[in-house]
């Protein structure tokens, strides 16, 4: 059950000129489903990628930075994504493989393979089944359409319960530019880049190697701040596209107004997309902020968060709605903080002060903090105390259901 998510709107996602998405039944793993899409990109654009940081990276990972190095990041064409199979600890012939997909397509589409960018998602340790996916191409093409984000957005799902996708319009210079994005992943979410897949198009024109400095500091906000069960997957990925479809001059400076406004709204559709595989976490019934403030850097609060967020006992409570509080002091004293002084650490659950100075709050009483565990979108604040440095970390709680899930995912 997604927490206060919904399927997207498909009159609220936008066309983004230069884009076309298609989609294709290829029986991958399941039969009845779409399972292999097709983005097909005009001539001219940027793309620019982060991935997981893995050691076991899956071979389409692998072909993807290999191919967006030797492009520079210029003119790819197209980006294929198959699900139900990973591609992942498959050797060689997973490499092999994850190669003659993009030589296929390119076949197809008349295009060089190094303009190709494969994706997988899926069960890892199996051979990814080449002919299905071979013969399901011609059929993704043929469906290609700039109004298939949501088509989408539901083939690249494995666990999700619901599509992820999101749009957004923003002015700049005067010029609308378009922006729009799906995401999946409900499960082995601990992106470090992040199994979690992210793709982005905008219409605007940017120099290759400035939509790297902005896809890199979007994830940093968006997907590289989530955590479902701590797992980093094999096959994270997050790619963006910009066409460079509007009137808008070419963005050839990250500092640049218009490349501040752009990475903004960047930004915020990327946490949006990103929340959205949070509150869709397997079996979650909470959707957890986490802020920590008063750090002395942003990666001492990123370190105090995640702890809080990664920790059974947090989110097993969270589940419960039991206020058992104390565990996410524990969390925060685990962290790694060495030098921490408690006693300068206050707690606050959305609007109830739980902790100062190393112990309880005088005021506290444990019916707010059961009030405000029975939400479905509760904020956990810790301020350290020793800085001016914060960092923000989405999770979920852990039910029952994440156990059943993960147990019987290749059943």
């Amino acid at each position: 059950m997604a927490v206060n998510l919904q399927v997207p709107d498909p009159s609220r996602l936008h066309a983004v000129e230069g884009v076309l998405l298609g989609v294709a039944e290829a029986q991958i793993r399941k039969p009845g489903r779409k399972d292999v899409t097709v983005i097909q990109i005009a001539p001219g654009a940027s793309v620019a990628g982060v991935f997981t940081q893995n050691r076991f990276c899956a071979a389409p990972v692998q072909v993807c930075r290999e191919h967006l190095q030797s492009t520079g990041g210029q003119d790819v064409r197209a980006l294929v994504i198959n699900t139900g199979c990973a591609n992942a600890g498959t050797g060689a012939q997973g490499l092999a493989d994850a190669r003659q997909t993009c030589v296929e397509l390119a076949g197809l589409l008349g295009v060089q393979p190094e303009q190709v960018l494969p994706f997988s998602t899926g069960v890892i340790l199996e051979p990814l089944p080449m002919q299905r996916l071979i013969d399901g191409l011609p059929a993704a093409i043929a469906a290609a359409r700039s109004e298939g984000w949501l088509d989408a957005a539901a083939a690249i799902m494995t666990t999700d319960t619901l599509p992820k996708a999101a749009s957004t319009q923003v002015a700049i210079d005067g010029v609308t530019v378009t922006l729009s994005g799906i995401s999946k992943g409900a499960g082995m979410i601990r992106p470090n880049m992040a199994t979690m897949l992210g793709f982005i198009a905008t219409d605007c024109s940017v120099a290759p190697e400035v939509l790297q400095q902005l896809t890199r500091a979007a994830a940093d906000e968006s997907f590289n701040s989530i955590t479902i069960d701590g797992d980093t997957s094999t096959n994270d990925s997050l790619v963006i596209i910009a066409t460079g479809k509007t009137d808008l001059a070419k963005i050839t400076r990250a500092d640049s107004p218009q490349a501040q406004a752009l990475q903004a709204a960047l930004t915020v559709l990327a946490q949006q997309l990103a929340q959205a595989i949070v509150r869709d976490g397997e079996g979650a019934t909470k959707f957890i902020s986490v802020r920590v403030e008063g750090a002395r850097s942003r990666d001492e609060a990123r370190l105090v968060a995640y702890a809080v967020a990664h920790s059974p006992l947090v989110k097993t409570a969270f589940f419960a709605s039991d206020p058992n509080l104390g565990r996410i002091l524990a969390a925060v004293g685990y962290a790694g903080v060495t030098d921490l002084d408690v006693e300068g650490v206050d707690l606050y659950l959305d609007d109830v002060h739980v902790a100062t100075r190393g112990g309880r709050h005088p005021a506290y009483r444990e019916e707010e903090g059961q009030r405000v565990m029975k939400q479905a979108e509760i904020t956990v604040r810790i301020a350290l105390g020793r800085g001016a440095a914060a960092a923000t970390v989405w999770t979920c709680d852990l039910s029952h259901d994440y156990v059943s899930i993960n147990a019987d995912y290749r059943s």
